[in-house]
C-alpha cells in the first residue's frame, strides 16, 4: 500500500455511508460532490465530523501542551484515521501513539516518525514488525512499555535469535494497584530498570504512566490521585537517573489520558542529569463527546479557572424509522454505528423530514437501549409526541474510540451539513 492509497483511497458504495448510486471516487474527491448530510443526500444512519469543532480541538490541545512546556504525543488508537493523525503532527505535535505494532503500522505510513507504543510488547512476531520498520525507515524511533522481567526474557529471546537487530527502546511502565500493567512498588520498578539497562536487548529511554483509569471527575480525589501516581513516577525517575540507567539523548517522561491531563502535565517536567521530554498521551480530545468526556472536561474547567477549549466534533444522525406506540421512537441506528460501551448516546439534536431548520432536542428526550441496528428513542412530552416516521435526529456519544470503530469512512461537515472533506479509517 503506498502512501496514496492510505491518505486517499478508492470509495464506493460498498462502504457504509456512501450514496447508493455513487460510482467510484476518491477520498479528496468527496467534498466537491456537494453533498449536504440533512437534504438525504447520503444514507442513514451516518457518523459525522463538525469541521470547525475539529479544527479548534487540534490548534486548542497543541496550545495547551506548550503552554505547559511538554510536548504532545496524541493516541492513534482514538480515531485510526491517517488524515487526522497528518492533522495532529501538522499542528504541531511532538509524535504520536499506539497501542498496537498494527496501529504503529498505519501511523508511520502516515508519516509519523517518532512513536510510543503505550503496551508491552513481546511476541515474536510484534518485535519482528518494529524490527523491520525500524530498517526500512531510518528516522523512525519506536519506544514501547515493559513492565516485567517475564515480558523481558522473551524480548531478549528474540532478540538473542537476531543478534543483528539493534535493541528496542523502552519506557519502564509505572501502574496502580488493582488497575491494569505497570509495576506496582518502587523496588520493583528499579529492579527491572536496572535490568532493561543491563540487557542486549532493550534501551531504556523514559517511564511511562496512565493514570486515566483513577479519574473520577471530582477534582478532589483525582488531584490526590494523581499527584500520589506522578511522584511515584518522578522518584523512580529520579532514581534511574541516579544509578545512570538512561541511555539516549533525552529522558522521556510521558502519560495523560483525555480525562485529568492537566493534573499530570506539569508533573512531567523535571531536572535530572539530561533533557527530560515531558509528553502528553491525550487521545479523545481529537473529536471530545457530549457526554464522560464532556463531563471530565467541566471538572478541568473549574480546576484551570478560565475553561478549556474542546467541543464536541462528533455526531451520528438517524431517522425516525418507527413511532409504534406512544412515548416511543424507534431510530435507524444502534451498536454498529454507535458508541455505548461507557453510557448510551444522548440526543442532541432534531429536524422534521420537511422542515428547514435543526434545534435542539427537547430535554426529556432520552435513549433507552440500542439493538444492532435499532434505538429506542423515548420522551414525553408534546414534541416526542408529534414525531413521524422520516424525521432526523442527531445523537450525541460517549467515547469517541468505539464510535469511530464502527465506521471506514467519516465526512467532515461545515455548520450547514455540507459535506467538505471526509477522513478514512485504519481498524
Amino acid at each position: 500500500m503506498t502512501l496514496d492509497d492510505l491518505l486517499d483511497p478508492l470509495l464506493d458504495a460498498s462502504w457504509k455511508g456512501i450514496p447508493h448510486h455513487a460510482g467510484a471516487l476518491r477520498r479528496s474527491a468527496i467534498g466537491a460532490q456537494g453533498w449536504n448530510v440533512l437534504r438525504g443526500d447520503l444514507p442513514l444512519p451516518l457518523a459525522v465530523i463538525r469541521r470547525d469543532a475539529l479544527a479548534g480541538n487540534l490548534s486548542w490541545m497543541q496550545e495547551f501542551a506548550a503552554n505547559h512546556g511538554v510536548g504532545l504525543a496524541p493516541h492513534g488508537k482514538t480515531t485510526m484515521s491517517p488524515q487526522l493523525f497528518r492533522r495532529q503532527l501538522d499542528a504541531g505535535a511532538w509524535g504520536m501513539t499506539f497501542a498496537t505494532v498494527g496501529q504503529l503500522r498505519a501511523g508511520v505510513a502516515a508519516g509519523a516518525r517518532r512513536c510510543i507504543i503505550a503496551n508491552q510488547v513481546f511476541q515474536a512476531v510484534d518485535l519482528r514488525g518494529i524490527s523491520e520498520m525500524k530498517r526500512a525507515h531510518p528516522d523512525l524511533a519506536v519506544a514501547f512499555l515493559v513492565d516485567s522481567m517475564a515480558q523481558l526474557d522473551l524480548v531478549e529471546t528474540w532478540h538473542a535469535a537476531n543478534a543483528d537487530a539493534p535493541p528496542f527502546d523502552v519506557l519502564l511502565e509505572i501502574g496502580v494497584a488493582g488497575a491494569r500493567t505497570g509495576c506496582r512498588t518502587h523496588e520493583e520498578a528499579l529492579a527491572v530498570a536496572q535490568r532493561l539497562h543491563a540487557s542486549a536487548a532493550t534501551r531504556l529511554v523514559g517511564i511511562e504512566c496512565y493514570e486515566g483509569l483513577g479519574a473520577t471527575g471530582k477534582s478532589e480525589a483525582d488531584i490526590a490521585y494523581a499527584n500520589a501516581l506522578m511522584e511515584r513516577v518522578r522518584d523512580v525517575a529520579r532514581a534511574c537517573d541516579a544509578q545512570q540507567l538512561f541511555e539516549g539523548g533525552e529522558i522521556l517522561l510521558t502519560a495523560g489520558g483525555s480525562a485529568i491531563f492537566d493534573l499530570v502535565a506539569d508533573a512531567l517536567k523535571l531536572a535530572l542529569s539530561r533533557p527530560v521530554r515531558g509528553l502528553l498521551r491525550s487521545g479523545c480530545y481529537v473529536t471530545h463527546d457530549h457526554g464522560t468526556y464532556h463531563r471530565f472536561l467541566g471538572a478541568v474547567s473549574a480546576r484551570m479557572g478560565c475553561g478549556h477549549g474542546l467541543h464536541a466534533a462528533m455526531e451520528v444522525w438517524a431517522a425516525v424509522q418507527s413511532c409504534p406506540e406512544p412515548g416511543l421512537a424507534i431510530l435507524s441506528v444502534g451498536k454498529r454505528d454507535i458508541s455505548y460501551d461507557l453510557e448510551l448516546p444522548q440526543p442532541i439534536a432534531f429536524r422534521p423530514r420537511d422542515g428547514r431548520d435543526t434545534t435542539q432536542a427537547p430535554a426529556d428526550w432520552k435513549i433507552t437501549g440500542l439493538n444492532d441496528q435499532h434505538a429506542y428513542l423515548r420522551g414525553t412530552g408534546a414534541e416526542h409526541a408529534a414525531l413521524r416516521v422520516g424525521d432526523l435526529v442527531a445523537l450525541g456519544i460517549s467515547h469517541p474510540c468505539t464510535t469511530f470503530d464502527k465506521w471506514r469512512w467519516i465526512p467532515v461537515v461545515d455548520a450547514q451539513y455540507n459535506v467538505r472533506d471526509a477522513i478514512v479509517t485504519c481498524f
